[in-house]
């Protein structure tokens, strides 16, 4: 369960030892202070920063980074310490940007050390702050709680240090940022240079093991009853009761939407994208599938040629490296670009301060070598992008045919010979991502399972920055791209241990769902009108609080036994159409506490639609993850800034593969269920 807070919103601790990971996009320096009950900082060997990293309990980054990991032991804490704060500031002196109103907003999350999330804050609203108070970790009542603060300052740290009580704060201030342009507290490296022949095989860091935790679910609900009015033929789904959940909650790793949320994991090292759940042992390296490649030649791409102890790990590792790949090398381009247009200015200039040259042939010729000048340079990033997006294209064009359904497109021949799988792969493909500089080429946005977040397709216009389709035929598309998604999901999960659940109030997308109603793969049809959306909401809701009480009370081993193991996936159509205040208020506790424990919600709905909620709604659009019917560059990268045009992948037009996959889980369903 992960708590997004807002400014001035708390969200208690069930753990002591924790890490505060923070990420910026731009180099910025952490620190801490620890305060007493007054909220006082009572000297300078109070307060970690950079210079002096380490304090009892907590241990701060050595140096300025655009990633950070903060370590604390809450229980090694002086007794005198009820408060610490986690401070963000920008380097001053080192060329770098002045204000947080000049860099995107830093985002700053509470994990545990297996890496979930146990509350995050995006901070906002920031403008000529150079330096914040991102959060508080406080004591209450023997009880440690967080709180986003979000309090910024325009006289940087000098001026928060004072406001915390500190009497050296100008002379701490001047040395921290001293240490910083000095060099003693560096940026994270850049990744280093890699040569067109480089081996591609990428070493995945691995961490902490993370034991898994049972959940067990409630008695089953009874089926909801489907109005006489109901576009919904009820003998075309299964009547059964939705079998409820136990399943094993594994902490899982960032998605890449967001577009997939790298982080560095140390001082130079590589992108960390280990998952923090696996073996603590280096997997094996890649097999010699191809043959040594000859001086000078650019490596042959192979499937699989990445770290892992699967096929399926190796291949999932070897897309994110050409995610990584792509983004590196776009970034290269678009700075020499930046670069070539700069100096061509700068000459620009030189050539025009002078009031001799601005008129007549020297100065025509000076602005035609500044202008030469600078298309040499395009052209020479030009080249290098177009060398590395060839080589991408032809990785890409021997992976795509190797993946296995659960990251394949739906026209890969595999969905040709699909069977019902025997267990859960670790990730889905959700789509594509691509940049604008890479054409055709697209990186598959693959999302680790069990999913963390929900997923909203957001059926309005609003937002997106090019499409030509009105608004019913986005309305209809975005439930096909709901009907897409949960079919893949039902395909790459053992028989019995997915269930689909619909609440399509006006009954309005009944063709869209037509290839989940035929194939059966629903235990009851849709739920429609304000009975059916009350009756799905209670029993999901019921379920939740019941599985999230056993587990944290430690009885979960006292569940009844014969209860299922499937997870839920609730598709709600149409919002906030049949919805009255307590099926709102029901919707956003199943989007806030329903993954933890296997209850997971996908949104089909318009935000305009619900703006007579105004603000109370922000929480339950911000806790899902964004995607579109149509391709949009909504999905914003933190690792370089990029943003990413997503591709929604839904299956072609005239395909019956959707249809004949859902005919197979059906029928592996219903053997099961004998």
């Amino acid at each position: 369960m992960t708590a997004e807070l807002v400014r001035g919103q708390n969200h208690p601790l069930s753990q002591v030892r924790l890490e505060v990971r923070v990420s910026a996009g731009k180099p910025i320096v952490a620190g801490a202070t620890l305060s007493d009950e007054q909220g006082r900082v009572r000297g300078v060997e109070w307060v970690a920063h950079p210079g002096a990293p380490t304090l009892p309990g907590l241990e701060v980054s050595r140096q300025a980074a655009a990633d950070h990991r903060l370590a604390f032991d809450l229980d090694a804490l002086s007794e005198a310490v009820h408060r610490v704060s986690v401070l963000l500031a920008l380097p001053s002196g080192v060329g770098g940007p002045v204000r947080f109103g000049a860099v995107a907003a830093p985002f700053v999350a509470v994990t545990g050390l297996d890496g979930s999330e146990v509350a995050s804050y995006t901070i906002t609203g920031l403008d000529a702050e150079s330096a914040v108070v991102a959060l508080e970790l406080y004591r209450r009542q023997g009880v440690w709680k967080v709180r986003a603060v979000g309090q910024g300052y325009a006289g940087g740290l000098a001026e928060l240090l004072t406001d915390q009580g500190l009497p050296e704060a100008q002379q701490l201030a001047s040395s921290i940022n001293e240490a910083v342009a000095q060099g003693l507290a560096r940026s994270v490296a850049p990744p280093p240079a890699r040569t067109p022949d480089a081996d591609r095989s990428r070493q995945t860091a691995t961490s902490a093991t993370g034991g898994d935790q049972p959940y067990a679910a409630p008695p089953q609900g009874t089926p909801g009853n489907v109005s006489p009015q109901s576009p919904y033929d009820a003998s075309g789904a299964q009547g059964a009761t939705a079998p409820q959940t136990d399943y094993p909650a594994a902490p899982t790793q960032a998605d890449p939407s967001a577009a997939t949320q790298a982080s560095a994991a140390g001082a130079g090292g590589p992108v960390d994208y280990s998952h923090p759940g696996r073996q603590n042992a280096a997997p094996p390296p890649p097999p010699p599938t191809a043959p040594p490649t000859p001086p000078g030649q650019p490596a042959l791409p192979v499937a699989g040629d990445a770290t892992g102890w699967s096929m399926e790990e190796r291949l999932y590792n070897q897309v994110w490296g050409m995610f990584e790949d792509l983004a590196r090398t776009t970034a290269a381009y678009r700075s020499a670009v930046d670069f070539a247009d700069s100096r061509m200015e700068q000459e620009l200039d030189k050539v025009l301060s002078d009031p001799r040259s601005r008129i007549g042939g020297q100065g025509d010729a000076a602005r035609e070598a500044a202008q030469a000048k600078q298309a040499q340079l395009v052209d020479q990033a030009r080249a290098a992008l177009d060398r590395d997006l060839a080589q991408l294209r032809a990785e890409s064009d021997v992976v795509e045919p190797a993946l296995p359904a659960a990251f394949a497109r739906w026209d890969n021949p595999v969905w040709h010979g699909y069977r019902v799988p025997m267990e859960v792969p670790m990730a889905v493909r959700l789509g594509d991502l691509r940049l604008p500089e890479s054409g055709s080429l697209g990186i598959p946005m693959l999302v680790r399972l069990p999913l963390e977040r929900g997923l909203w397709i957001d059926s309005g216009r609003a937002g997106l920055s090019d499409s030509l389709a009105d608004s019913d035929e986005l309305r209809r598309l975005a439930v096909d791209t709901a009907v897409s998604h949960a079919g893949r999901l039902l395909a790459i999960h053992p028989a019995g241990e997915f269930t689909v659940h619909v609440i399509d109030p006006a009954g309005s997308a009944a063709s869209s769902l037509a290839p989940l109603v035929r194939s059966g793969v629903l235990d009851s049809a849709p739920a429609v009108g304000a009975a059916g959306v009350a009756d799905v909401l209670a029993r999901l809701t019921q379920r939740v609080d019941l599985v999230g009480m056993a587990v944290r009370g430690g009885v979960a081993d006292s569940l009844p036994p014969d209860l299922d193991t499937a997870e839920q996936l609730l598709i709600v159509n149409d919002f906030p159409h049949g919805f009255d205040d307590r099926a709102v208020t029901q919707l956003r506790y199943l989007a806030d506490e329903g993954p933890a424990v296997g209850v997971h919600l996908m949104m089909v709905a318009d935000r305009e639609d619900a703006e007579a909620y105004g603000p109370l709604l922000d929480p339950l659009w911000r806790s899902l993850l964004r995607l579109t019917p149509v391709p949009d560059d909504h999905l914003a990268d933190p690792w370089v800034g990029h943003a990413w045009t997503y591709d929604p992948g839904l299956v072609p037009s005239g395909s019956q593969v959707l249809d004949q996959v859902l005919t197979q889980v059906a029928e592996a369903r219903r053997s099961w269920n004998r």
